[in-house]
C-alpha cells in the first residue's frame, strides 16, 4: 500500500478563463476502462479484509478514517489523503467518525 495526499497545498492554481482563487489537483490518467464510485463507512463502519481484484485508488473526501493491511498496522487517512492497493493485495478499511472516499479501480493506474 502506497499513501498519497490529494490535498490543495499541492494543487496547481488554474490562471486560464479569468479564474480566480481555484486550483486543481489531477489525481490520474487512465488508459484502461476504469471503474469510479463512491464509499460511504458509517461512524464505527469497516470494510472487511479483501483483496484487490486490480488496482484500487482509495481518496477520503470528506471524514477520517483508516487503512490497514496484512499486518493489521492501521494507517490514518484524513480529508484529501489516499492509498493504492496493487492487484491481490489484502487490505480492509474503516472509520471511527465516518468517511466517504473516492474509489477508482482500474486495470493501469498511473499516478499523476
Amino acid at each position: 500500500m502506497e499513501k498519497y495526499n490529494f490535498t490543495q497545498e499541492l494543487a496547481k492554481q488554474i490562471n486560464n478563463y479569468q479564474s480566480i482563487d481555484a486550483f486543481y489537483t489531477k489525481i490520474m490518467k487512465t488508459v484502461e476502462p476504469a471503474n469510479m464510485g463512491f464509499i460511504y463507512i458509517e461512524p464505527g463502519g469497516v470494510v472487511g479484509m479483501h483483496e484487490a481484484p486490480v488496482p484500487q485508488l482509495f481518496i477520503v473526501i470528506q471524514g477520517e478514517g483508516w487503512v490497514c493491511g496484512e499486518d493489521q498496522e492501521k494507517v490514518i487517512l484524513k480529508t484529501g489523503e489516499g492509498v493504492l492497493w496493487q492487484t491481490g493485495e489484502a487490505h480492509e478499511s474503516g472509520s471511527h467518525s465516518g468517511l466517504t472516499a473516492l474509489v477508482i479501480q482500474s486495470e493501469q493506474i498511473h499516478l499523476a
